[in-house]
């Protein structure tokens, strides 16, 4: 089989359908998800083990395929016809080779393009702090990350530092110059980037995920010493996201964690992706911004009373997650099935929406 072939075929056909992720595995044809659904194209047959294994192979370089042996998985992004990126996993699984392959948008969309709420702006204005936006996986944290970073790049003469795993957004220099460095590839690691950026003169720097305690405490420090620092999180609220990122340290360490994030951080926000009604998918929110309030609470180790605080400063621009699903629902953007399931108190969501 003409592998090659076959992948130019694939992905030329997921660039121009509405497709964000191509997967390859053994005993299923290809499969396409689009807006959140698996849709196998059974025309191209199930896959063979040589067949995943020629897939793989057909689209790693001669050093990918060497870490690829020897380390059972390897990622990293895959450009197509000089056009299309795809962030690419290639991985094990009961022996055999399975492929899980993300589509990257061409284009950075801006905060009004994604349906993003305008209080994101805020984010970009600012000077130094720590600005983290969390969620589930594939839930477009990246892409809201991008359009944060792209929104400075238009607007402000600044050096900005981005720490990836792989690289996924290529920003073209506008009034700031954008330095971009792949782990693996132009870096080490996340801490070890993170930590050399202090002396590269950045303004901004984002890390593309806080994988561990070192990394998280670098970020914070050059959150306080005068950087605006963006980064994510997989967690499903702000306060969660204060709990993780505190809970990562020794209990000796933790009050000093506290003081420093309720001086640093900036704000939170917790995103969900859901089917549109007409079609593609739309975001929902929590909004979290530093008030004195939020600073005190997470100060004071009371950060349980962080929602309460949300829910009662609208007029700052913040807003609970429920409080998004229930404006996407009376819009009628999204369905009362689809907000429930990606609520974490349905009652209440039923309630705002005025079903109870």
């Amino acid at each position: 089989m003409n592998y090659e072939r076959q992948i130019r075929e694939l992905l030329e056909l997921a660039t121009n359908e509405q497709v964000s992720d191509v997967h390859f595995s053994e005993g299923h044809p290809p499969i396409f998800r689009i807006n959140r659904r698996l849709v196998p194209l059974e025309k191209f047959g199930k896959l063979k083990k040589e067949d995943t294994l020629g897939v793989a192979f057909a689209i790693l370089t001669e050093e990918q395929k060497q870490k690829f042996l020897a380390e059972k998985e390897v990622e990293f992004s895959y450009e197509f016809a000089e056009r299309t990126r795809f962030r690419t996993n290639i991985f094990f699984q009961r022996g055999f080779v399975s492929i899980a392959m993300r589509l990257v948008p061409s284009k950075i969309k801006t905060i009004e393009e994604l349906n993003l709420s305008s209080t994101l702006h805020l984010f970009c204005k600012a000077t130094q702090g720590f600005v983290l936006i969390t969620g589930p996986s594939s839930h477009g944290k990246s892409t809201t990350l991008a359009a944060l970073i792209d929104e400075i790049n238009h607007q402000r003469p600044v050096h900005v530092i981005t720490i990836e795993d792989p690289i996924e957004y290529y920003f073209e220099d506008d009034q700031a110059i954008v330095d971009q460095r792949e782990v693996g590839r132009d870096t080490i690691s996340f801490n070890r980037a993170l930590k050399s950026a202090f002396r590269q003169d950045p303004d901004v720097v984002m890390v593309g995920e806080m994988r561990d305690r070192e990394t998280i405490g670098t970020a914070i420090t050059a959150a306080e010493t005068g950087h605006l620092v963006f980064s994510t999180l997989h967690t499903n609220d702000a306060a969660q996201a204060i709990h993780r990122m505190v809970d990562t340290f020794p209990s000796g360490q933790q009050d000093q964690i506290r003081a420093q994030l309720s001086s640093s951080l900036l704000g939170v926000v917790a995103q969900r992706l859901l089917p549109r009604i007409r079609g593609g998918l739309i975001p929902a929110c929590e909004i979290m911004l530093s008030t004195p309030a939020v600073s005190n609470l997470i100060r004071e180790n009371k950060i349980h009373e962080i929602g309460m605080v949300i829910e009662t400063s609208a007029d700052k621009g913040m807003i609970t997650l429920n409080k998004a699903l229930a404006n996407l629902v009376r819009a009628k953007e999204i369905s009362l099935n689809s907000a429930v399931q990606y609520s974490t108190n349905a009652t209440e969501l039923k309630r705002l929406v005025g079903t109870f």
